[in-house]
């Protein structure tokens, strides 16, 4: 029973010290090791959720309803921010999915963080959100990073329904 105790007691100890010594959030550390060296930082890839695709449009609170809501074909718009992770994980399948159905669907990304009204005005709470819109109405939303097949079925849905 002595023993029980008293290894707690060093189990305490040493997790304390260990906080002491590392914080439990640690990507500030790996942030620094990053930048004392260039060789690891020009290694380390960088996903980016802004549009590599030219057939990826950029919208803002101004053009939104120009480029979305009048739009006669399906839009696809996705909401991201240059922070967030999981938008940054999903990109890559939305440009895939502009080049797909190119000409059949319009796909489009708002910045969140540089447009609000728009987020804040279709009720974006998360992010990734990803809305079709078809003929100025919103038709269905995704929430989250979803694998490509599940986008796929959602926009197959309207695109096959006149």
């Amino acid at each position: 029973m002595a023993s029980a105790v008293a290894h707690r007691a060093q189990c305490s100890r040493l997790v304390a010290a260990r906080r002491a010594v590392r914080p439990f959030n640690r990507a500030p550390a790996l942030r620094v090791r990053a930048e004392a060296n260039p060789a690891a930082k020009a290694a380390t890839p960088r996903a980016s959720a802004a549009p590599s695709s030219e057939k990826v449009l950029n919208v803002t609170d101004e053009n939104f309803e120009e480029l979305v809501k009048s739009c006669d074909v399906p839009v696809l718009v996705d909401f991201w921010a240059p922070w967030c992770g999981p938008c940054r994980f999903i990109a890559p399948i939305i440009d895939d999915l502009a080049t797909e159905y190119a000409g059949r669907l319009r796909v489009v990304k708002l910045d969140t963080d540089k447009s609000p009204k728009t987020a804040s005005a279709l009720g974006i709470r998360s992010i990734p959100t990803v809305m079709i819109f078809k003929k100025g109405e919103k038709m269905d939303a995704v929430i989250g990073a979803v694998p490509k097949a599940t986008l796929v079925q959602t926009i197959e849905k309207f695109l096959n329904n006149p």
